[in-house]
């Protein structure tokens, strides 16, 4: 029987498997752009001096902290994630970087308990294409229920360009060079394959746009190097509950 690879249980496995290794493997599968998309789709969202309750979704460990500190400086930031071995990681980095001021969760954000209307801004990086089209509209549905009146969201994912040329190209560099860096380097041929089979199976972030749009999550739609990254960034009506 062939393995549901959107199954949350399977899913949490991977992570834990790549927690060591993630980090600098999506920053060179990027090409050194990941940290600068975060940044990108973050400023999409009103920036404000004002202190603010932020929870940075799939947060891994913590990639996105710092572009929110930036743009929200007097934000308490709340993070959450159900891999134990990538929230390991982020309790290293909060409690050198960050004074332990961030709120760790070790959650699943389909099944979480997060209190209702209650944060300012929802962030996520590169946690999308490990969802099925349900579970993007379970996802959806807990963002609009989680926010405030008048909050704020913002989604970043790596996707596959639309562009035949640099489709090819990049499958060839993201499909077949990565796992094989990701071997040479950490031992892990079959995890990084894995994340090119998500991002195929994803293409990119419009229908995720389309499906928030669908529940009343009005957004915009953002493409960053040609598609290599897609993402959306939107507000829940203020007359919403």
């Amino acid at each position: 029987m062939s393995q549901n690879i959107y199954n949350p249980e399977y899913i949490k496995g991977l992570f834990n498997q790549m927690s060591s290794s993630y980090e600098r493997v999506n920053y060179i599968s990027s090409f050194g752009f990941s940290v600068r998309w975060r940044r990108q789709v973050l400023k999409k969202v009103k920036v404000t001096q004002e202190k603010v309750e932020v929870i940075d979704l799939m947060t891994g460990i913590g990639e996105m902290w710092n572009a929110i500190a930036h743009q929200l400086p007097n934000a308490t930031i709340s993070a959450l994630d159900y891999s134990e071995s990538m929230l390991e990681k982020a309790k290293n980095k909060n409690n050198l970087k960050y004074d332990g001021k961030v709120n760790l969760m070790l959650q699943n954000v389909l099944e979480n308990e997060l209190p209702t209307n209650h944060y300012d801004y929802v962030t996520c990086s590169f946690g999308l294409k490990t969802f099925n089209n349900e579970q993007i509209e379970v996802l959806a549905n807990e963002i609009k229920r989680i926010l405030k009146p008048g909050g704020q969201f913002s989604f970043i994912e790596v996707s596959e360009p639309r562009n035949k040329v640099l489709k090819f190209f990049y499958g060839i560099y993201i499909g077949g060079f990565i796992p094989v860096l990701g071997t040479m380097l950490f031992g892990r041929v079959n995890e990084y394959k894995m994340l090119w089979r998500y991002t195929k199976q994803f293409k990119d972030a419009k229908l995720a746009s389309e499906c928030f749009k669908s529940i009343g999550l009005d957004n915009t739609f953002h493409s960053f190097f040609f598609g290599c990254a897609t993402g959306f960034s939107g507000q829940k009506d203020v007359n919403q509950c």
